[in-house]
């Protein structure tokens, strides 16, 4: 019965694979990017995707984008007021979000294919004329507050600023996307408009739409809305970091349970090393749940990963939390340097493949995951990656698996918070704690 799910998902993937790659294009819309796969899902998927992320906005003013974009899918226009707005979206079964990332942000709407235009119009009408309305601006400024007082205030919102401003130190990624409490506590209505004036154009926006319309039934309707934005210009990129020196730093706090986070720098998600990276990285969440959780019982959630979704600068990490920091953290950078000295396995290549690729093509069910697939390839580099992503995954050799593991593992920036006296400087560093963990596999 396994085997015969095995092979039935691995036909699955090549037949949509194939599938995909036939009903997707790219759409030129007087000088708006528009990427289309036609599904036969009735659900509609749009997603307006905005290129830059933290290099759009400078430290002080982190959280702008995040606010400015939540306004307008969620604040009404200036032809219709919110609940006018949000009636008029319920009636048809319409709904709109927003998110901001470190390379990115996109406004989105998910709809039903028989009210397509009346969806439409709606989105398009939030998109470009927004209301922009002081009472939703104080609305939600108190709410991005509340998130950010309770994420700053919780050991692991705080692990995470601290490692991204310690590795990333004067960089774009340094700064929070959803905000911190000082900048968000200084933004003004003002700097929300002016923000969203200056990036919400041609030069840094391109268009995703998944479901089942035609291409007719798009054109038109961008050609007499989104096409019409300002030209603007293209984000600045920054130069990628590659750490090449380990470090470490501590954070006393009396806390019960304490927090670990290294991060080290990574391939580019549209190359093949970053697939491999990818798949390296998995296996060794697997190889630190089995040594952290099952058998020594250091943690409960020990994790490992790839961040895809970090362009300019991407990155991979560790992290744990344990009320052993000293004997976990000699685990977790035992098992790093027994990987770089043995390699992963065949074995484990072949059962993290195969669950890999069988876990990637159940979440793009649905089209809204189908249009978040595409958004993130082109924010790569080109929309094209997601079509060939399956054939990378199974076109990955274990030789060059382990070669990039090694590349990229050589140097780990760590972030503590926890009990000062439990752990020290050495217990971060490499290549000194093979023993006992050489060939566990």
């Amino acid at each position: 019965m396994k085997l015969k799910y095995i092979i039935t998902s691995i036909v699955a993937v090549f037949i949509c694979n194939a599938a995909w790659s036939q009903a997707t294009k790219e759409i030129n819309v007087d000088g708006l990017k528009v990427i289309f796969r036609h599904t036969p899902k009735e659900v509609i998927s749009v997603r307006l995707y905005i290129k830059g992320g933290t290099a759009n906005y400078t430290k002080d003013k982190e959280g702008v984008e995040n606010l400015a974009f939540s306004m307008a899918m969620n604040g009404g226009t200036k032809k219709m007021d919110k609940v006018a707005f949000n009636d008029a979206a319920e009636k048809i079964g319409t709904s709109f979000s927003s998110m901001t990332s470190l390379d990115y942000g996109n406004m989105s709407m998910t709809c039903l294919k028989p009210f397509w235009n009346e969806s439409w119009n709606l989105f398009a009408d939030a998109v470009m004329s927004p209301a922009f309305d002081s009472k939703e601006f104080d609305l939600e400024k108190e709410k991005a507050l509340s998130a950010a007082k309770q994420s700053e205030s919780e050991a692991d919102g705080s692990l995470n600023i601290i490692a991204m401003e310690e590795t990333f130190k004067g960089r774009n990624y340094a700064k929070m996307p959803d905000g911190s409490v000082g900048s968000l506590e200084k933004l003004t209505l003002d700097d929300v408009k002016k923000h969203y004036k200056d990036v919400v154009t041609k030069g840094r926006a391109y268009l995703v739409v998944v479901g089942d319309l035609t291409e007719n039934d798009i054109v038109g309707l961008v050609r007499q809305t989104l096409s019409k934005l300002p030209v603007g210009t293209q984000p600045v990129v920054e130069n990628k970091l590659l750490i090449t020196k380990g470090s470490e730093v501590i954070v006393d706090r009396d806390i019960a349970t304490n927090y670990l986070m290294g991060i080290m720098s990574a391939p580019s998600p549209n190359s093949d090393e970053g697939v491999q990276i990818n798949l390296a990285m998995r296996m060794l969440y697997d190889r630190y749940f089995v040594e952290l959780r099952t058998k020594r019982s250091l943690s409960y959630a020990p994790a490992a990963g790839y961040n895809s979704s970090a362009i300019s600068s991407p990155y991979s990490f560790v992290y744990i939390t344990t009320t052993d920091p000293k004997a976990a953290l000699s685990v977790m950078v035992s098992i790093i340097d027994s990987v770089k000295k043995y390699g992963f396995t065949e074995k484990e290549l072949k059962d993290m493949r195969q669950k890999f690729l069988t876990n990637y093509y159940q979440k793009l069910e649905t089209s809204e995951t189908q249009s978040g697939a595409l958004g993130r390839s082109e924010a790569a580099g080109s929309w094209k990656m997601d079509e060939t992503f399956s054939d990378k995954i199974n076109n990955a050799k274990l030789k060059d698996i382990n070669n990039t593991f090694n590349k990229y593992s050589a140097a780990i920036k760590w972030s503590y918070l926890g009990k000062k006296d439990a752990v020290s400087k050495d217990d971060f560093k490499q290549t000194k704690h093979e023993k006992g963990l050489e060939s566990p596999y």
